[in-house]
């Protein structure tokens, strides 16, 4: 059941069920969206994070829809709070991010839109992960301040046009990002920020995150799969 976001008319809260789990989810719809894009958060956060939200609602208003969701039940939630260990799971968070994309996809309202996934920390890690796994699902992948080295072996197997966002004083994550960056053989392309750190709080710089991943997704979701290498 959709339950409309009075703060943005475009936006309903979902209720996504991955097996025996309800997960929370929050469904952007503009008018005539021609794309979706499913983000996967980062360890330790949820579908309410900031600034997530805010590059949802660029993305929005370049006309594609978004699809916000909790990566873990309230019970799973309560568990990795503690223990810390499904938050690092990458096999286990791809798995759960197809099973939302298969989700998506059996919605009447967004049934044959083009797909993506904009990934943050952990959560780009998952996202590269699945679309290695299910290269006919997935049309292109948006990173940002991620950890695509968790991916491991994966990343080599990504047919999805790629895009790393770092920022330039996010030295250690940047550095992760190259070595990831040289293991990926798709469509793909690394932009580093200047002045921006792990959270892309300096002023301007998440905007520049939510233009890039606009253009990039906005370029990818309608163009064939498997397009020949930039």
């Amino acid at each position: 059941m959709w339950q409309d976001d009075p703060k943005d008319p475009e936006v309903h809260e979902v209720a996504v069920r991955s097996g025996r789990v309800e997960l929370g989810g929050s469904l952007g719809l503009p008018p005539g969206a021609r794309g979706l894009v499913v983000f996967a958060h980062g360890s330790g956060s949820s579908r309410f994070s900031p600034r997530n939200r805010a590059v949802a609602r660029s993305l929005r208003d370049a006309g594609l829809a978004t699809l916000l969701f909790d990566l873990l039940g309230a019970d799973e939630e309560a568990m990795d709070a503690g223990t810390g260990e499904l938050r690092f799971d990458i096999p286990f968070l791809a798995r759960r991010l197809i099973a939302v994309t298969r989700w998506a996809q059996a919605q009447p309202e967004l049934s044959g839109m083009g797909l993506g996934y904009f990934g943050s920390s952990t959560g780009a890690a998952a996202a590269l992960v699945a679309a290695a796994l299910h290269p006919e699902l997935v049309q292109s992948v948006v990173s940002r301040g991620g950890r695509p080295d968790l991916a491991g072996p994966a990343l080599a197997r990504v047919r999805a046009p790629t895009l790393l966002l770092v920022g330039s004083l996010d030295v250690d994550v940047l550095e992760l990002n190259q070595d990831a960056f040289d293991e990926l053989s798709a469509a793909k392309s690394l932009i580093v920020i200047p002045g921006a750190t792990h959270l892309f709080e300096e002023p301007g710089t998440l905007e520049e995150v939510a233009r890039r991943a606009a253009d990039w997704f906005t370029r990818h979701l309608d163009a064939p799969r498997l397009e020949a290498r930039e």
